[in-house]
């Protein structure tokens, strides 16, 4: 009989263990602190060096009760004990498997009898298959990088037996609390093999991973080194040979600024900026900013000029072709340009501030064509066309700039179109320039002031250029709805040319030759497949549109041509041509959403007839007066 089968009829001291387990056969070195264990581990180790080890349930209660404690523990032996401060630090190594059995006292420590737990091991071909096939996998996790002690490692591919190796792997698995109690309460060694293998195939899985990113990682680290190594051979060989390639770029942007045809203060700016950047470090921060300034600088078209070809017929066809109607304003923007063609022909004789006539302000209701009209400028003189919209725009630095002491600092929008014209001298459209906001971020409308005032803006200064740029011979274009939201001193600087909407029969004329053609194509129909007469098209704009422009017409006939193409699409085959009459107009577009009304013919008692004007047109209104039983008050209701 060994000394734990005598020592099992005695009581034991038990110790709680929070998160940890000592299985049977192996070592570990544990910590105790708590009062009751340290008591628990002096008094083993005075009477036979045993002490039960069971873990607790809970591992965040400080004092647990028997009841927070498993059944299923080991019996340990005290090998090495050294106390500090308080604590003990001991090396205690696993006998036996146990049950605790009933506590026979509780203070000052726990003290237990427990029963032995003896496990079943089958001697079969499936546990040496077991066997073999879990120490395949440790040394595979060992490979891989798994942690453990070297010696436990040695005495397990030094031969053990199946139980030992099951308590060995269950210690060395990178497990919870819980899973390594349910491993010892296993009694069966071939059910312990099986789970262990499980749990060490995941550990393996997730091994491979980390090495395969630790691999990539290390690859793109070697090959950076390798680059960087490389990029430093080749500067030394190229400085050898007189071919830096920092001294490279520097000729070239040197090259680029004397090619840039910039004003005599312009270049010395940049030269300044060039020899500043030379004497940085290529890993300099601020060497980045200093070369993007410079490039901003150098692709900015300082004398580069579209050809100023007035040629006022070709202007007044390219007018008519593109717009019906609108005749006062065509004459007006002819007229325009007859004094840029007179201009140009004196330009040596003008003097700075005196080269550009007011900027045109095209004001209307939407629809009416303020935007394409801008274009069509654009191609009756032969320059660029360039579009910013200002509509909504809060922040002073989107038309001026940014300083370029900010991160991401950038020119303004007006800089911007420039630079993407790439002439001096494009058709420039601000649009909704009604439409400017104004909050803690500055107030764009005044740094609009100087952009448009003829007399100033051939030196614009940029936040972000830092240096004076010609805009005299933009073309500025401005288009609004309504004025009233213009400040007065930028109103005071443009030209106005309203454009009152368009008649009945102008919209009958644009409808029929410009919006039937241009929805036709994008909706793909063939010209023979569709017929809308004249009348139909009066009746749209007389009983589905109320507008001064077009746009709502245009949406109509979208409309109807979506209609039209769903119901060619769903027979191809069949060869259609579908004809839209007044009458059958109804079953495209509903019923009429306005009806045709005049002014009362006969005065009527109670009602007065008025008139009133908005931004997309007039309208005729009846006001109403009723008398009702009340206190002599007068309500009104509606809009007034």
């Amino acid at each position: 009989m060994s000394d734990i089968d005598i020592v099992l009829h005695q009581a034991f001291p038990v110790v709680p263990i929070r998160d940890g387990i000592v299985f049977p056969g192996t070592e570990m070195i544990l910590t105790f602190g708590r009062h009751r264990s340290v008591s628990a581990i002096e008094a083993a180790h005075a009477t036979g060096k045993k002490v039960v080890l069971v873990m607790q349930r809970n591992p965040n209660i400080n004092d647990p009760t028997p009841s927070d404690l498993y059944q299923t523990a080991t019996v340990g032996e005290i090998v090495q004990m050294m106390k500090n401060e308080g604590e003990i630090n001991a090396l205690v190594r696993g006998k036996i498997k146990v049950q605790i059995q009933s506590y026979e006292s509780v203070e000052p420590y726990y003290l237990a009898r427990v029963t032995e737990i003896q496990d079943v091991i089958e001697d079969s071909d499936e546990m040496k298959a077991l066997f073999n096939h879990l120490i395949g996998q440790l040394r595979t996790a060992v490979k891989l990088g798994k942690t453990m002690d070297f010696l436990t490692y040695m005495n397990i591919m030094s031969g053990v037996s199946s139980l030992a190796l099951s308590y060995h792997v269950a210690g060395i698995l990178d497990i919870k609390p819980q899973e390594r109690q349910e491993l010892l309460e296993l009694d069966r060694v071939r059910s312990r093999l099986e789970k262990e293998i499980t749990y060490l195939s995941k550990e393996i899985k997730i091994l491979e991973l980390e090495r395969k990113i630790a691999d990539k990682t290390q690859e793109k680290f070697d090959k950076n080194v390798r680059e960087q190594v490389l990029r430093e051979r080749m500067k030394t060989i190229e400085k050898e040979l007189g071919e830096d390639d920092e001294n490279k770029e520097i000729k070239e942007l040197a090259d680029k600024i004397k090619k840039g045809g910039m004003p005599d203060d312009v270049r010395a700016k940049a030269e300044k900026e060039l020899s500043r950047l030379s004497q940085m470090s290529q890993y300099n921060p601020e060497a980045s900013y200093v070369r993007t300034y410079l490039d901003t600088l150098i692709e900015l078209p300082w004398a580069i000029a579209s050809p100023n070809n007035v040629n006022l017929r070709d202007a007044q066809a390219v007018l008519d072709h593109d717009h019906f109607g609108l005749t006062k304003i065509k004459e007006r923007i002819v007229e325009y340009l007859a004094v840029m063609k007179l201009r140009s022909h004196q330009k040596t004789a003008v003097t700075p501030g005196k080269s550009s006539p007011t900027i045109l302000c095209f004001v209307g209701p939407p629809g009416v064509g303020k935007t394409s009209i801008g274009k069509s400028i654009a191609r009756a003189l032969g320059r660029k066309f360039v579009k910013m919209s200002l509509g909504g725009i809060r922040d002073e630095a989107e038309i001026r700039g940014h300083r370029r002491t900010y991160v991401g600092a950038l020119p303004g929008r007006i800089i911007q179109g420039i630079k993407q014209a790439g002439t001096k001298n494009p058709v420039f459209m601000l649009d909704e320039i009604d439409k400017v906001g104004t909050d803690f971020r500055g107030d764009p409308s005044s740094a609009l002031l100087e952009a448009l005032d003829p007399e100033q803006n051939y030196a614009f200064s940029d936040h972000y250029l830092e240096v004076p740029f010609d805009l005299s011979n933009v073309f500025f274009i401005t288009t609004c709805n309504i004025l009233d939201t213009i400040p007065p001193a930028l109103r005071d600087r443009l030209e106005v040319i309203r454009f009152a909407g368009y008649t009945e029969d102008e919209k009958f004329h644009i409808g029929k030759d410009f919006l039937l053609e241009k929805q036709r194509e994008v909706h793909c129909i063939p010209k023979d497949d569709i017929e809308i007469s004249d009348n139909t098209l009066l009746d749209i704009i007389r009983r589905y549109t109320r507008e001064a422009g077009v746009r709502n017409l245009e949406r109509e006939i979208a409309a109807i041509y979506r209609k039209i193409a769903k119901k060619i699409a769903e027979d191809e085959t069949k060869k259609q041509h579908i004809s839209i009459t007044a009458k059958s107009l109804h079953d495209f577009l509903g019923p009429y959403r306005f009806t045709s009304y005049l002014a009362e013919k006969k005065d009527e008692i109670g009602m007065s007839t008025g008139l009133a004007w908005t931004e997309a047109g007039g309208e005729i209104l009846f006001i109403e007066a009723a008398i009702l039983p009340g206190r002599g008050s007068i309500t009104l209701t509606g809009q007034l």
